[in-house]
């Protein structure tokens, strides 16, 4: 067995049942932990709109949102369902979209903790993150730097290198050239991509933040006035599709009418690992950034932060998931034709008259570019907690590297390995949330009610030498 193949199948393992129960059981008791913090999900939509400038922090809540936002939706929304469906049968789309509905709650938690863990710099600027939960909440300095090697490692895998090949592999193929003109458009791609990226991230987090306040609600908007479109156009078929959904969730499901066979397990499987995927809650992601936000208190910003989850899966998700049904219905070849997710995808969106194959190849270049950013934030931050603020040169330099590296080859064995590491990655961020549970459901009932406008008069330590990294 070559080592392609080891790495592969580890990859299935891992996100199989068994991150797949961790992260569901995670999800499932932090609803429970926090009172079903799902129902203040208005309140938090308001507050993620709402500035809180005299609150400490380096960028606004929205900003914080935003840029996180960046990171989660990307590929793994449309792509990701498509595969969901393509594997799991159109059942997999209800799963996904629990996935997002008990994932608020876990997006929820282990954004409180790194942000009531938080610290300031010298100079002031926040450092926040599952590795300061678990050194300040838990003890625990050595699993804080076990996350923040996994995630600054990770992010050149499935931030950089394969959301660049996403961008430029896409419009390869939908612009229609032919091979060798595919290579020039390729390589022009890849310099563009570079150039660009570059610029945004030269000016870090607040350079990353005013892209992403306007570049994410415009390619969200446009994805999903999109899907509404196909949805309004496929409307004669809408209910046969929510009927399947529901259906195929909960009974085994025979192959025929465009769909694969599948039984309930195999649609749990593929629509949890896709939604958990999607959404990244329980990865310790978002956080990283969240604890940057100007927020007078810790749940403020977890309120703001869990609507991620929200827009990027029991949203946009969902979403994606009607338009890929509702076109296997109309069109049953689509779907037994044996494509993977994305043969799927495409296929589907481009059976839709002028709108349907833009849409696609918009909302992936958009979507994969914007997770660039978001993830290089999330790098550089774990990079700087290992070895000080020195490295933030070395690590752009990298970063705008790896993007061109990752436009110009074949990334298959490059993805299993940073889904590895991703996985892994939530192991220290869910133990920090299990073990921490008590202090967020005892800070969700301190800011409970109006005391959501409370300042935290709990005073934020300053790190002398927080320059120079543990190591």
């Amino acid at each position: 067995m070559s080592f392609a193949q080891v790495v592969e199948k580890i990859d299935g393992i891992l996100w199989g049942w068994p991150l797949i129960i961790v992260l569901v059981g995670t999800h499932i008791f932090m609803t429970f932990r926090t009172g079903f913090i799902q129902k203040d999900l208005f309140k938090a939509i308001k507050l993620s709109v709402t500035k809180d400038p005299d609150a400490s922090g380096d960028v606004s809540q929205f900003g914080a949102l935003t840029t996180a936002l960046s990171s989660t939706i990307g590929t793994g929304n449309i792509v990701g369902v498509g595969t969901a469906v393509a594997l799991g049968g159109p059942g997999a789309v209800f799963w996904v979209w629990i996935m997002g509905v008990f994932g608020i709650a876990t997006k929820y938690a282990e954004t409180l903790i790194a942000v009531k863990y938080r610290v300031k710099s010298e100079d002031g600027s926040m450092l926040g993150g599952a590795m300061y939960a678990l050194e300040r909440g838990l003890n625990k300095k050595w699993l804080g730097i076990v996350f923040a090697i996994l995630a600054a490692v990770c992010a050149f895998g499935i931030g950089c290198m394969v959301q660049a090949n996403a961008v430029v592999t896409n419009l390869r193929q939908n612009l229609g050239y032919d091979e060798e003109t595919g290579k020039t458009i390729t390589f022009i791609a890849a310099i563009v991509l570079c150039v660009i990226v570059g610029l945004v991230i030269i000016g870090g987090i607040k350079s990353i933040t005013r892209v992403s306040e306007k570049l994410v609600p415009f390619m969200a908007a446009f994805y999903v006035l999109g899907c509404l479109v196909i949805i309004i156009m496929n409307m004669d078929h809408m209910g046969e599709t929510i009927s399947v959904i529901l259906s195929s969730a909960f009974t085994p499901r025979a192959a025929g009418g465009g769909f694969v066979g599948s039984t309930i397990a195999t649609a749990c499987r593929y629509g949890f690992a896709r939604g958990l995927f999607s959404n990244e809650s329980g990865m310790g992601s978002a956080p990283l950034v969240a604890s940057a936000a100007q927020t007078r208190n810790p749940k403020r910003q977890a309120l703001v932060s869990m609507t991620g989850t929200f827009w990027d899966t029991v949203v946009v998700c969902l979403m994606t998931g009607l338009v890929l049904v509702s076109c296997i219905i109309e069109f049953p070849a689509i779907g037994e034709a044996g494509y993977n997710g994305a043969e799927l995808t495409s296929t589907a969106f481009s059976k839709i008259p002028v709108i349907g194959l833009p849409l696609l190849v918009i909302g992936l270049v958009t979507f994969a570019f914007s997770t660039i950013l978001g993830w290089y934030y999330y790098g550089e931050r774990c990079a700087v907690y290992l070895f000080g603020e020195k490295v933030i040169k070395i690590y752009k330099i990298l970063w705008v590297a790896g993007v061109f590296v990752g436009s110009v080859i074949e990334l298959e064995l490059i993805w299993n390995i940073a889904d590895i590491l991703n996985g892994l990655m939530a192991v220290p961020n869910v133990i920090a949330i299990l073990l921490l549970s008590k202090v967020i459901a005892d800070e969700t009932r301190k800011y409970a009610g109006t005391h959501i406008n409370d300042k935290d008069e709990t005073e934020i330590p300053v790190i002398k030498n927080a320059d120079k990294g543990v190591f």
